[in-house]
């Protein structure tokens, strides 16, 4: 009786260990090397490389707006697509020049690269992964400046590795679909220039993907002003409740997007 005792109670002392081992994120960051071989071996053989960027964003909004913001919606883009892993977010990205500073380094916090680190921290990344077996790799950017590089990078390999028909696409649906701006500016919301830096469609997202990145005693007090408080926007509609929308549409462009440029490959 005490030996069966003793069995049950190892049993149940073991049972956190297996629980944890049986990771279901999607995050490669999140994953042992052994279950992201596992995942390949079953199929799981698409990847996702979101881009973000470190920026100001108005006096109401954190720096990591764009890192908050797709982070949330690669994780839904890829649990919607299903045998999808995602990398790590690429927080780096041009955001003008550093000195003199131009555009957003004029203001504390931000942090840019130039345009040939930004191509070549694309590139290694995207070979990381084809050199593991991922065949279809797709660049999420929620930046407007990084989504020329990706364009271009995505095209340089998928142009090198098309004998082995191996698929590098830039999502770019997923920041330029213009459903999302349409809406914003409907009669129903009544956002003027809604996709205007720092404005109604950023803080809405960013309050819905992270409300703790938002500072809402700071929205509507301040008129647009670039040179003077980083605003090009006028945040003083948004709400979480929008934001969730917004991110919706985001998320729907990329799947969309990217299930015709797979079935278009899978049929060559």
């Amino acid at each position: 009786m005490v030996k069966f005792s003793f069995i049950w109670a190892a049993f149940f002392c073991l049972m956190p260990v297996v629980a944890q081992a049986q990771s279901h994120s999607v995050w490669i960051e999140d994953l042992t090397w052994t279950e992201i071989r596992t995942q390949l071996d079953n199929g799981s053989v698409a990847a996702l490389i979101p881009t973000g960027g470190t920026e100001q964003n108005g006096p109401q909004l954190a720096t990591g707006k764009h890192n908050w913001i797709v982070r949330h919606t690669a994780e839904a883009i890829a649990k919607q697509l299903g045998h999808t892993l995602v990398a790590p977010v690429i927080a780096y990205v041009p955001e003008g020049t550093i000195s003199p500073p131009q555009d957003h380094m004029r203001f504390a916090g931000t942090l840019s690269v130039r345009e040939q680190t930004f191509a070549a921290l694309l590139e290694d990344t995207a070979r990381s992964l084809k050199q593991h077996g991922f065949t279809r790799i797709y660049f999420i950017g929620d930046h407007g400046g990084s989504q020329a590089t990706q364009k271009a990078v995505a095209e340089k390999l998928s142009l090198e590795w098309q004998p082995d028909g191996i698929l590098v696409l830039n999502v770019d649906r997923y920041y330029t679909n213009p459903d999302a701006k349409a809406w914003a500016s409907s009669s129903a919301i009544g956002a003027k220039s809604p996709d205007a830096h720092a404005g109604f469609m950023d803080t809405s997202e960013l309050w819905a993907a992270h409300a703790a990145g938002v500072r809402p005693s700071l929205i509507g007090h301040q008129p647009p002003d670039f040179a003077v408080n980083g605003l090009k926007g006028d945040p003083s509609l948004a709400s979480e409740s929008h934001g969730k929308k917004l991110l919706e549409f985001k998320v729907r462009a990329a799947v969309e997007q990217i299930k015709r440029a797979a079935a278009i490959n899978a049929g060559k």
